[in-house]
């Protein structure tokens, strides 16, 4: 087992003072909260008050708003968001003060090793669901899990909790390597393709990162993977594994598989023992192959198919996951995070089975990268919709070195409409819109500001 090298162990222990730059951020407030209940004096910093940062100052620990150099007075070692870069003047005191600086990921593969059970959840895509199906199910398992999610599930009110259980679940990122500094006593592979290649040198590359990562579980953990995806297989080829799909050679199957309104219904066998039934609420091929993936993780782990069963029951989906927003002029509005060609796939396939009368597709683009290198995916899925609208590709972290546009892409989607900017594309879905039409607006930017204009009307 080779994890990337990291001193952090050494620092987290009671009474040791840490500084998290960026504290608010989805996954540093929680981290905040783990290390304050484990005895750590926790201080931080964020540019914006927020509920949040109210929350964490109400458990004690001091959050300044801003970054500066004095900001970080006191503190033994600093936890860095990866939005927090080395120019940034917490980041260049600490150095100049020979103050260690570690990685949000670097912290959290520290606290997993306290915990009895770490499940990660890793895969290119389909993380935040499955994670999410797994808190349901532990929850209902009365097993009190600790969790951390990228999304927000609506059970939580957020996308993590702090339990007192033996078990930490956590969505777990291929993108700079993030998952090698984990520490997985079960590690679920859900699927590995081509993304990230503004990191990755290409899918081999990846494959081997993957690799990587389910060999960090220890000889009496498991791998649970997806038998029915090719890059998975292949880039686990001859590792023992638990394995999870619909074809005949999975160990954790779905048997029976019937569709009601779009949702699917089914056994779960294990050996071709009867393990659960299970009737989703949120619909898709690919949400069954989440489920599995979360049944399987359960199975190997003990939890009882009763608890399986019931956890699912009660999941209806995860923020900008195929979320409703309301309606419009007729017809409905709903919202998703895909950013990848197979999101993209798994979504269409859905919503084009559903008998709206048409699809209407406002798609952002997220980073110019992605873009280039998966440019002909992206125009293959985007024909499948009836209509298309093309917001501007979200930069995110990038500069548009590249040259290229949302423009290039309508060129190659016939019928498809342009829009400049996010205004331009609330107009044309506001001039479109008719009853019997599902709009969805899908992107990892702030495409979703689109569709919650829409429904105010």
């Amino acid at each position: 087992m080779l994890h990337i090298d990291t001193l952090i162990q050494h620092y987290i222990a009671p009474g040791r003072r840490v500084h998290l730059s960026g504290i608010g951020g989805v996954s540093m407030s929680p981290l905040a909260e783990v290390l304050h209940g484990m005895g750590l004096l926790v201080q931080g910093s964020d540019m914006h008050e927020s509920p949040v940062v109210d929350h964490l100052r109400s458990l004690g620990i001091p959050v300044a708003i801003g970054h500066s150099g004095q900001a970080i007075h006191g503190a033994e070692f600093l936890i860095r968001t990866a939005a927090i870069h080395d120019d940034n003047p917490e980041i260049t005191t600490a150095r100049a003060n020979g103050i260690p600086v570690f990685e949000r990921a670097e912290a959290w593969g520290a606290i997993m090793q306290q915990y009895e059970n770490a499940l990660c959840i890793s895969g290119t895509h389909g993380k935040t669901t499955t994670t999410s199906m797994c808190t349901h199910i532990f929850m209902a398992a009365g097993q009190d899990p600790t969790v951390m999610i990228g999304g927000t599930l609506p059970m939580l009110h957020s996308g993590y909790r702090v339990g007192k259980g033996d078990t930490i679940i956590l969505e777990s990122c291929e993108y700079r390597n993030s998952f090698l500094y984990f520490f997985p006593t079960v590690a679920v592979v859900l699927n590995v393709g081509a993304d990230h290649l503004d990191f990755f040198k290409d899918l081999d590359d990846i494959k081997a990162s993957f690799r990587r990562f389910a060999g960090l579980v220890p000889p009496d953990g498991r791998i649970v993977a997806n038998a029915d995806d090719p890059g998975a297989m292949d880039a686990l080829k001859g590792m023992t594994l638990f394995t999870f799909g619909l074809s005949e050679g999975a160990e954790c199957r779905a048997v029976d598989l019937t569709w009601h309104q779009g949702m699917p219904d089914f056994d779960v066998v294990v050996d071709g023992e009867f393990y659960t039934h299970l009737s989703l609420r949120v619909p898709g091929r690919h949400n069954v192959y989440n489920a599995l993936a979360a049944a399987a993780a359960s199975y190997v782990l003990g939890v009882k198919g009763e608890a399986v069963r019931a956890g699912l029951a009660a999941f209806s989906g995860t923020g900008r996951r195929f979320e409703h927003k309301g309606s419009y002029h007729g017809a409905e509005v709903y919202d998703d995070y895909a950013h990848h060609p197979a999101e993209l796939h798994a979504l269409l396939e859905t919503a084009m089975s559903l008998g709206y009368e048409r699809v209407i597709c406002a798609f952002q683009p997220h980073t110019y990268t992605r873009t280039k290198s998966l440019f002909d995916d992206f125009v293959r899925e985007m024909k499948v919709p009836d209509l298309v609208v093309l917001a501007e590709i979200y930069a995110a972290r990038e500069q548009n070195t590249i040259g290229i546009s949302s423009a290039d892409l309508a060129a190659q989607i016939p019928g498809s409409i342009f829009c400049p900017t996010l205004q331009d594309t609330e107009r044309v879905l506001r001039e479109t819109a008719r009853p019997g039409d599902l709009i969805l607006t899908v992107g990892a930017g702030d495409i979703f500001t689109v569709g919650e204009n829409l429904v105010k009307g």
